[in-house]
């Protein structure tokens, strides 16, 4: 179960940095990235969503607004677009798939 767990986990930290790289030069409010994540992970909670997105800019892949009574707000930082425009390695913890024409 642990394993079903942790790629899940793993799958929607890259599913985040994609939408938040359409999303760019904009911030995404992180309700907006719940309603978009269920298409995917239809029992995704808000919550999960945060965590994710605080281990994410742990990781200093974005940056993060968290007001005490609003919605979360965060946008990719540059080495969070390096990683998603597969400029540079990215570490474990993030399922990013292969990058397609590297023959």
């Amino acid at each position: 179960m642990a394993d079903i767990e942790k790629d899940r986990r793993e799958r929607l930290r890259w599913h985040l940095l994609r939408m938040l790289d359409w999303n760019r030069p904009y911030t995404m409010p992180d309700v907006r990235m719940w309603e978009i994540a269920t298409a995917n992970f239809p029992d995704t909670t808000v919550m999960e969503i945060r965590r994710e997105l605080d281990y994410l800019a742990d990781r200093e892949l974005v940056s993060l607004e968290k007001p005490q009574s609003n919605p979360w707000c965060a946008n990719l930082t540059r080495y969070g677009v390096d990683v998603v425009e597969y400029t540079v390695d990215c570490q474990p913890g993030i399922a990013r798939p292969p990058k397609f024409g590297n023959l």
